[in-house]
């Protein structure tokens, strides 16, 4: 019986991070599987707790949170709208809530496995940690990013910087959302430490690059550059889907996209198979 427990640790600057964990109790010996949303992203985007069903059903215990400065509060857990939080939020951050979740279950669950997915952003700051901590054992990006930077555009970063905030827009609700300078100038004060290509470079654990040809976000080449910084990873393309695989926000299908299914069967087969 698949079940599903709650959890709030803290994360960066004194704000909280919620999360959750679904597995299936009918499993001993389960690994662990960390998904790391991408940028405007929660843990209960759209199909991801559909995605997290699928994977507790093959016997792996599926946690997924949302960055503490995600924007996403306890209030209203289906929307950014701590627009301040989500203004505040930086890498370094962000890495620091990753770091914060791993703990938490490398403590719980001292025998597992830790696999992490990352979704676009999210799959920036997993090949971050896949190269860096010992305690990952593999890891899955799905449409990531090469540079965080590519998050905003370069001809920005003067009046960026001057201002203290520029504005993205949530193609969604064509809210206008404030980013303050201190993202940039994190990024700036970090760019080696930072450098995703650099990092997937000396990624040594086993490395599935996930990412649809028909992405207008990240474009597929954007894969491909990851994976020819780190020959060892698999790099697999599902043809057609755009960057969250078919899915939306708010998804109420009882299945999920096949697009995004095809992509959580790939990443099962991942998983299952040893070594590279």
């Amino acid at each position: 019986m698949l079940k599903k427990e709650q959890f709030i640790l803290s994360g960066s600057k004194d704000k909280t991070i919620s999360g959750d964990l679904i597995y299936d109790d009918n499993y001993t010996d389960q690994p662990c599987i960390l998904f790391v949303h991408g940028f405007k992203g929660f843990k209960d985007w759209g199909a991801h707790n559909l995605v997290a069903a699928s994977f507790a059903a093959q016997g792996y215990r599926y946690f997924k949170f949302n960055l503490s400065h995600s924007g996403v509060t306890a209030q209203q857990p289906n929307d950014v709208t701590d627009l301040n939080a989500f203004a505040e939020n930086t890498v370094s951050m962000e890495l620091q809530d990753v770091d914060t979740v791993i703990n938490y279950i490398a403590h719980t669950y001292p025998l597992s496995p830790i696999y992490l997915i990352g979704h676009s952003r999210g799959g920036a700051l997993v090949i971050l940690k896949g190269a860096a901590d010992s305690r990952i054992h593999k890891i899955i990006t799905w449409s990531a990013i090469a540079d965080f930077s590519s998050l905003w555009k370069k001809d920005q970063e003067e009046e960026w910087l001057s201002s203290g905030k520029i504005f993205v827009e949530n193609a969604r609700t064509k809210e206008k959302m404030p980013l303050n300078s201190t993202l940039l100038e994190d990024f700036n004060a970090h760019k080696d430490e930072f450098d995703v290509i650099h990092a997937a470079a000396k990624v040594k654990i086993p490395w599935l690059i996930l990412h649809g040809d028909d992405d207008i976000n990240v474009n597929f080449s954007i894969a491909q550059q990851l994976a020819q910084a780190q020959p060892m990873a698999r790099l697999q393309k599902i043809k057609g889907a755009n960057h969250v695989f078919g899915a939306s926000h708010p998804y109420t299908e009882k299945e999920l996209p096949a697009q995004l299914s095809e992509v959580c069967k790939k990443t099962l087969d991942f998983l299952k198979s040893p070594g590279l």
